[in-house]
């Protein structure tokens, strides 16, 4: 009697805990910008992009591998946004974020599958989180609302396609 008391209410625990987790996946980060019905065909040339970064839309045949990867260099946009259709947090920052937020940045990063970091010289804000269809400026890595957009966002309901592979793409 006490087992099927306490197992059922583990499970209803279980489920509030997976149902508070999708509300939270649903509700906007305060600051996020949306985009939706981004078109997704694989194109050979260069795509000029309504947002910067991109954050979908058409794209390159080739993601970029973004299984923690980090780049010291900038990376082809459209590489970056076939890893976004794949599911992964694309994390950039230009030249006004400090040296600390960047190494920040990079063990984050290295730390989460389904994300990559590479520095973006055209963005405005110093440090940009990007998922397919979402993206957020931020001015420092300790902002929490990093961490909150990782969680929500690395291979979250927007995702194309759920987990494709983020490795065996183009490395550089």
């Amino acid at each position: 009697m006490i087992f099927t008391a306490l197992a059922g209410g583990t499970g209803y625990l279980l489920v509030t805990i997976k149902g508070e987790e999708e509300s939270a996946r649903s509700t906007p980060i305060k600051g996020e910008k949306t985009w939706d019905e981004l078109s997704r065909n694989h194109v050979p040339q260069t795509v000029s992009y309504p947002m910067t970064p991109a954050a979908g839309g058409d794209h390159a045949q080739a993601w970029m591998n973004c299984d923690g990867d980090v780049y010291a260099k900038e990376v082809p946009q459209e590489n970056a946004v076939h890893a976004l259709e794949h599911g992964a947090v694309w994390v950039t920052y230009n030249t006004k974020a400090p040296a600390a937020d960047i190494k920040t940045l990079e063990e984050t990063v290295s730390k989460t599958p389904y994300s990559l970091l590479s520095p973006h010289p055209k963005q405005k804000s110093p440090i940009t989180v990007t998922a397919w269809g979402r993206q957020l400026e931020l001015n420092t890595a300790s902002d929490p609302r990093l961490t909150t957009f990782l969680t929500n966002y690395v291979q979250g309901p927007q995702t194309p396609e759920p987990g494709a592979a983020c490795t065996n793409g183009r490395p550089t």
